[in-house]
Order: C-alpha cells, then structure tokens, then sequence
C-alpha cells in the first residue's frame, strides 16, 4: 500500500495535468494581461511595406524566431526557470536585467515592463507570488519584467523547463499572427496555414536555445529594432508597440 505522500501513477498524472493546464492559461490569449494591445514593431513593418502578405510575414516571423527568440528570450527563460528552482534570487535578479538591457528601444522595454506588472497583479489575485506560495522562494526583482514573471509562473504551477518555453514560443506566434489579422490584414486560413509552416520552427528554437552556451545569447534584429523605432512616431496605429 502506498503512503500518504507516496506518488502513485493516478496522482502523477493529475499532477502532470494540473501543470498542462497551468501553462494553458499561461499562453491562453483570454490572459487578461494585456498581450494584444502590442505589435513588437510588426504594425510598423506593414506600413513600411517591409511585411505584405503571408509569405513575408512567414520570412519575418521566421527571421525573428530564429535571430531573437532563439537567442534571447528563449534561452533566458530556461535560465530562469532552473534559478527559480534552485531558489537563485542572484540569477534571477541578473536575466532579468539582462533582459531589460537587451530591449532595443523605448516601445519593447516598454511592453515588457507593462506586460510584467499585469501579470504580477494577476498572480497577486491568484495568490501566486513567491511570498504566498513558497516561502523558500526568492522574492521578484523590483519591476520585473514579463520573461522573468513567465519564468516563476511555469515553476509554480509545475511546467517543466521545455513545454514552458514551447508554450512561450507558441504565445508569442499566436500573438504575432493576431496582430497580421487586423492590420495586414490576414486572413485566418493564411495564418493556420503560417501556423502550420511555423511549428516545426517553434520546435527547432526550443530544441537550440536549449543547447545554446551563455556566450552565444543575444538578439540579432536591427530590422525590427529599427521598425520598432519608428513605430514610436508612425501617425497612426492601433498598437502600443
């Protein structure tokens, strides 16, 4: 007979459950965190004529996917997701930073910073924060941003370091295509059929910014830095970033 506090396949499997869903609602669009309202300069890049229809939206995504996320946020949230778990309020507190210096201009470190609050006050009414949840755990830096917030979420609610950075990748694909349908605009048959290009991409990113050494992390994007840049004073738009 097992124990009380011995693991048994049926509690194993609820436990693997309750995390699948956990990240579910981390990557859900319904995430009232405010996600929608930002661009990350693409609006900029279709008023420029550098982004027109679905195969180069797809070159943009990809160039994105493979020169900033790879080498960027993905990398960083596994870091992070493993100082959460070793309780490393150093590490923490240094890819946090890393990150912040990382964002190129005003609008990016801007929608991280925003994107970071919301979601704190979101675990805050959730009771999630590190101070309600594990008293071992280090406390949030001050203004972290939403990288880091990802980071702890997933390890609080048990998503191990993988399917957490598939499920931030996919999040950041469902919002970039979001965007192209309203102001491309995009149909939604062409953005599952980019989905459909994209996932093994997805994979691949997650599969090389696991593998990535600490040397070799970095953005390489100055055309959307540049997009980013100019989005800042673009007449008009329907996004924040």
């Amino acid at each position: 007979m097992p124990t009380d506090t011995a693991m048994t396949p049926a509690t194993a499997g609820q436990g693997n459950d309750l995390a699948l869903l956990g990240l579910l609602q981390l990557v859900s669009p319904a995430l009232p965190i405010g996600a929608f309202a930002f661009s990350q300069g693409l609006e900029s890049a279709f008023e420029l004529g550098w982004v027109t229809d679905e195969a180069s939206l797809g070159d943009w995504l990809e160039g994105v996917l493979e020169d900033g996320l790879t080498r960027c946020e993905l990398p960083v949230l596994s870091r992070l997701h493993a100082a959460w778990g070793a309780g490393d309020g150093e590490a923490v507190v240094e890819w946090d930073q890393w990150l912040a210096a990382n964002r190129e201009t005003a609008e990016l470190a801007a929608e991280d910073a925003r994107l970071g609050a919301s979601l704190m006050r979101l675990l805050e009414s959730l009771a999630l924060l590190p101070t309600s949840t594990a008293s071992e755990a280090p406390p949030l830096p001050m203004g972290a941003g939403y990288v880091t917030l990802f980071a702890w979420t997933a390890h609080a609610r048990g998503v191990p370091v993988r399917p957490a950075l598939l499920g931030f990748a996919w999040a950041w694909l469902e919002n970039q295509l979001a965007v192209a349908c309203k102001a491309l605009p995009l149909g939604h048959t062409a953005a599952q059929r980019l989905v459909e290009r994209l996932r093994p991409a997805l994979v691949a990113a997650v599969d090389e910014a696991l593998a990535l050494h600490e040397d070799a992390l970095g953005p390489a994007l100055p055309g959307l830095a540049l997009a980013s840049a100019l989005h800042e004073t673009q007449y008009s738009r329907l996004f924040r970033s």
